[in-house]
């Protein structure tokens, strides 16, 4: 099935974990897309496990970088077109507890996982206006609910849902979609880092026992990028496996 033939779709922390899981989900689904992240050579070899395919492209970009984000934007419209999907998924962890946390690490947490959605936003929005289609979804996290160790990231989960719902209701006379989906733990490269110990216990917390995978995450973006989901607006969609309902 593909829901997204023919549409042109962004994907922000694209080379690994929940964010190549979306851009192989949307190739499938029929859509054009770019692949966005800081690091080139991790790109590279996103790409050769995706394989070659004349719907994908790749940019370095920092999405915290308002210009960076403009010119890459540029570059993509020029290489597929219009943009009508964007999937902001880039982000950053600095975890430590409040009193120790360093002003560094709440500035640069606070600039990539909300400015960043700002720029991309900031950057798609008016073409998106002016075609009166666009599909955004925002990565947002259980986070936002507060977590220990993670002031700054959940702060700035919680302005993302924020953001996610004001936005949703500015631009739904234009026909466009604004979603947010809030993940719990994933099975990506991050979590395998965690001791075995502390894991036993974050899985006692899941009602279903497990972690998510990947694919699912980028299941549930897929309906949220797709016109399946056209009366959908302004909603932020917890997948937790029970732990956070």
């Amino acid at each position: 099935m593909e829901r997204m033939k023919g549409k042109i779709a962004v994907v922000t922390g694209a080379a690994r974990g929940i964010g190549f899981a979306v851009t192989k989900r949307l190739l499938e689904e029929g859509a054009s897309v770019a692949m966005l992240d800081i690091n080139k050579a991790i790109l590279d070899e996103a790409l050769e496990k995706i394989g070659g395919n004349e719907k994908l492209r790749i940019y370095e970009c920092n999405v915290a970088d308002r210009e960076n984000v403009k010119s890459v934007i540029t570059a993509v419209e020029q290489d597929l077109g219009p943009v009508d999907i964007l999937v902001n998924n880039a982000g950053i962890t600095r975890d430590a507890m409040f009193h120790k946390m360093l002003d560094e690490q709440w500035e640069a947490v606070l600039q990539v996982n909300l400015g960043g959605i700002y720029n991309c936003c900031k950057a798609v929005i008016d073409g998106m206006r002016e075609r009166k289609y666009g599909k955004i979804v925002n990565f947002a996290s259980v986070s936002a609910f507060g977590n220990i160790g993670q002031t700054n990231y959940g702060a700035a989960k919680a302005a993302v849902i924020g953001f996610t719902k004001s936005l949703a209701k500015e631009t739904a006379r234009n026909n466009i979609t604004v979603n947010a989906v809030a993940p719990s733990y994933v099975n990506t490269e991050m979590l395998r880092a965690i001791p075995e110990n502390v894991m036993e216990k974050f899985l006692a917390a899941i009602p279903l026992g497990r972690l998510a995978e990947p694919e699912e995450i980028a299941s549930v973006t897929a309906f949220l990028c797709s016109d399946d989901s056209s009366f959908v607006t302004g909603e932020c969609i917890v997948v937790s496996g029970g732990s956070h309902t």
